[in-house]
């Protein structure tokens, strides 16, 4: 499984952030960004929460 970002779709909302901060984080514009390493936190709760909160869909949850 891996996580993408679609950088292009992101509105900056920051519900990835918040809801799972040890794998998401957003650039100086504010677009949702994976941070290094977060790709590993598959299997973690937060990052389907994340996936499934973010209000543009902008995150996918895939395999590889």
């Amino acid at each position: 499984m891996g996580i993408r970002v679609a950088t292009d779709r992101c509105i900056g909302a920051a519900m990835c952030a918040m809801t799972a901060p040890e794998v998401f984080t957003q650039d100086e514009d504010g677009v949702g960004q994976l941070l290094p390493g977060g790709a590993e936190q598959i299997g973690d709760p937060g990052v389907e929460e994340a996936a499934r909160a973010c209000p543009v869909q902008a995150i996918t949850l895939h395999d590889e």
